[in-house]
């Protein structure tokens, strides 16, 4: 790790150090803060004319890599660069392909461990971005919608993600929870953020956007997206509504199958539509597409990242967006089933697409696009104008300023700061939903400490080594309560249920974390079994807010959106009395025995006062 005392300055000096001085100095050109778009992007012009084409090409792509550093990766991650991208570290990768963007992953890419790690990674990529031949800053991204999608975790600040927004009716708390969460990924020097999500989720059967989503009306909807692009652009972090023309009506998962959506186009324009016109209007600075088939839209049923129709005639030509188009990740199989991975790129690009993410072989599709320019499929004035979008976006957020580092100081100062970590409570608390609360099962009395804790224990979305229901435990106990907790699981079996039910006896009350209970869910099973003991039940559906219809004759039942710390945290002190549960649901609730009917509304909510 470098030394935390490191300033920007001597970063930026060592980076010069490397670069042509000339070519940096055209890239570096401050923009006045009056500068007029014709006159920034004469400026930016000028920068892309020295530019070779190959130089073009790279910016348009936004690549992977293994490693938690951008020159000095593990071994195993040297490894699987070799094998997957052709290069050793994440800074060849840069090299090779004239990369314009990177993004980073938890878990598997090994890029996040720690916030001042990852401050390290950032700076070592936008060095070897600097020492190209025409040194352009990187423009770093991730997917930190929150919630269910969390790439970075504790200390970084932890918010409720989109639904549990929804469920908390406050616009000014989703836009606060946006700028909060800009202001760490700015610290931590990731400039472009793949949220918020955009689509509105009318099908509670969806595999993929459920609780990502902030609920199933529209309208709402767009009102939180706007909100979130404000408080990430306020941040100076690039905001991206996703996934257009919308995925939110789907009962397949893109990252395996090329969804199909059914929406006439008067339904596209009530249901899928409204959200997106809302970015817009919020001046959203990127939208990303969607893997996925809309014959309303495009008769020709290519996805809609290959659709000429759906992105510049729809998104540009109707919506009127004129910011930076990006591709979903190019290695999702939605993208995958009609055209091979070297016509993906270039299709993409066609259609208007601007900036590239996640290839599956980054080396094929950056010569693919190479090779269309060169044979005319594609003009080199066409790449130049998505050169332009993207460098505008560097531009606006200050990487062509010539500081495009970090500071440890920063990060030590802005990353989980006292102040972010209450405000976040704060605002989770206000999103807990109390569905069901019998006989006024809930708050827990003074007088029932004993608390059997049993269900599903879904790992943390960032944190492989923690787990839902120790967490939930810990916070209970924390509180005062006396918990055995016993992870059951998704699919309990005969015998682990068994263990439960033995477990429950002499407690006060038994708390069970459900996680998408299914028709033909064990989870039915251990609840049923758990009820006939006579030890008052409580639910917490942990995902998606649907678990209760497949439940009965539970006392109280709590939703809560996801399973990170800071919304297991809000429950505990719900169920403890120490906060009234003022959430709401963002969506309905239809009944399990006949979903035409609606079990609870959307605005469903209880408190301790009704």
């Amino acid at each position: 790790m470098q030394d935390r005392s490191l300033s920007r300055r001597s970063l930026l000096a060592s980076a010069t150090a490397v670069a042509s001085a000339g070519v940096l100095a055209a890239t570096a050109a401050p923009a006045a803060a009056s500068e007029r778009p014709a006159a920034r992007d004469a400026r930016l012009r000028r920068l892309i004319a020295g530019m070779s084409l190959e130089a073009k090409v790279g910016q348009l792509f936004v690549a992977y890599f293994y490693g938690h550093s951008a020159d000095n990766p593990d071994q195993s991650h040297v490894d699987a660069n070799l094998r997957e991208l052709g290069v050793r570290t994440g800074a060849e990768a840069i090299a090779a392909y004239h990369l314009g963007g990177v993004i980073l992953f938890s878990g598997w890419t090994g890029n996040i461990r720690e916030p001042h790690q990852i401050a390290d990674l950032t700076n070592g990529i936008q060095r070897a971005s600097l020492a190209l031949s025409t040194p352009v800053p990187s423009l770093i991204s991730i997917d930190q919608e929150h919630g269910a999608n969390t790439r970075i975790g504790s200390p970084a600040t932890q918010m409720p993600g989109a639904m549990a927004l929804g469920a908390g009716r406050s616009i000014s708390d989703a836009r606060t929870a946006g700028q909060i969460a800009g202001a760490e990924l700015a610290a931590l020097g990731i400039l472009q953020n793949f949220a918020p999500v955009a689509d509105v989720n009318v099908n509670p059967a969806n595999p993929v956007i459920n609780v990502r989503s902030f609920g199933a009306d529209a309208t709402a909807v767009g009102k939180f997206v706007a909100a979130q692009v404000q408080g990430y652009q306020r941040a100076g972090v690039v905001a991206c509504a996703k996934h257009f023309p919308g995925h939110g009506d789907t009962g397949a998962d893109s990252h395996t199958q090329l969804p199909v959506i059914t929406h006439t186009r008067p339904e596209w324009e009530r249901i899928d539509a409204p959200p997106f016109r809302a970015a817009i209007a919020a001046g959203v600075d990127s939208i990303m597409t969607a893997h996925l088939q809309v014959a309303a839209l495009d008769p020709s049923n290519d996805p809609a990242t290959l659709s000429h129709p759906i992105l510049t005639g729809v998104l540009r030509g109707e919506l009127g967006f004129q910011g930076v188009i990006v591709t979903d990740a190019l290695n999702m199989q939605g993208v995958r089933t009609k055209y091979g991975d070297d016509r993906v790129p270039v299709l993409a690009l066609k259609a208007g697409a601007d900036q590239l993410l996640f290839p599956p072989d980054i080396g094929l599709a950056y010569r693919s696009v190479v090779a269309a320019v060169r044979a005319g499929e594609l003009t080199e004035a066409r790449i130049e104008e998505s050169v332009l979008r993207i460098l505008r976006l560097k531009d606006k957020v200050g990487l062509l300023d010539g500081s495009p580092y970090v500071s440890h100081r920063e990060v030590d100062r802005v990353v989980g700061s006292r102040k972010h970590l209450a405000t976040a409570a704060r605002i989770t608390e206000r999103t807990t939903t109390l569905l069901v609360n019998k006989s006024d099962t809930l708050p827990l009395r003074r007088r029932q400490r004993k608390l059997l804790v049993v269900g599903a224990n879904p790992v943390h979305p960032a944190d492989s080594t923690r787990f839902a229901l120790p967490t939930f435990a810990d916070s209970l106990d924390d509180l005062g309560y006396d918990t055995t907790a016993i992870a059951t699981g998704r699919a309990p079996d005969a015998a682990t249920i068994d263990a439960a039910v033995a477990a429950a006896t002499g407690r006060h009350a038994v708390v069970v974390l459900t996680d998408n209970v299914g028709a033909t869910s064990t989870q039915r099973t251990l609840v049923s079994r758990l009820v006939a003991t006579g030890v008052p039940v409580v639910t917490v559906a942990v995902r998606n807010p649907y678990d209760i219809a497949q439940l009965s004759g539970v006392r109280a039942s709590l939703a809560i959106y996801c399973w990170t710390e800071v919304e297991l945290s809000a429950a505990a002190r719900v169920i403890a009395g120490r906060v009234d549960p003022r959430g709401t649901l963002p969506v309905p609730i239809q009944r399990a025995d006949d979903p035409t009917r609606v079990l609870f509304p959307a605005g469903h909510g209880l408190s301790y006062d009704d």
